[in-house]
């Protein structure tokens, strides 16, 4: 069996229409979800055998205001990246590591759960990822798997589902 955490980036900062997506850091709520998904992640705790991140600002802002001991490695290839990258890039996974977050982008990371989850295991966290996972949501994922080079669709079974929002109702969605 192998865990997964998926951990989408926190609220990015568009008020710089100058500034490249890549190079887009965090805004005062997305730094606050990211504080707050962070407390959350150390209270549930989880610990990551290796984390993998895109190299993003605001996937490196998001992982350093969560406040956990983290040590990513950066990967190029997780940059909005698509669902078969996400796979490729878990499935070449050094060391066969008991549990691994990455650390990226929607669209990918939602239809990556959409991809992992066993159809007949789908559950009240699955309909609530998938109805939304926002920024700053967090996901943990058991794998029926030995080895990350096993992975494949529906190997998995979605067991933690929490959004900035459902920690603190002032981080959900902006009124209009």
């Amino acid at each position: 069996m192998k865990r997964l955490g998926l951990l989408r980036h926190a609220k990015s900062d568009w008020e710089d229409g100058a500034t490249r997506d890549f190079d887009r850091g965090l805004n005062e709520r997305g730094r606050r979800g990211a504080a707050a998904i962070g407390a959350h992640i150390a209270a549930q705790g989880f610990r990551w055998d290796a984390v993998i991140a895109s190299p993003a600002e605001r996937v490196r802002r998001t992982l350093e205001v969560t406040g956990l001991p983290l040590v990513p490695a950066y990967d190029e290839r997780i940059y909005l990246a698509d669902v078969p990258t996400l796979i490729d890039v878990l499935r070449g996974v050094a060391g066969d590591p008991g549990s691994v977050m990455l650390v990226g982008h929607n669209p990918g990371l939602q239809e990556l759960i959409f991809r992992l989850v066993d159809p007949a295991k789908e559950n009240a966290l699955f309909e609530r990822a998938a109805e939304k996972f926002p920024t700053a949501a967090f996901a943990v994922l058991e794998l029926g798997i030995k080895h990350w080079a096993d992975l494949a669709s529906g190997c998995a079974t979605l067991v933690h589902f929490a959004r900035p929002r459902d920690l603190d109702p002032e981080l959900g969605p902006a009124k209009v």
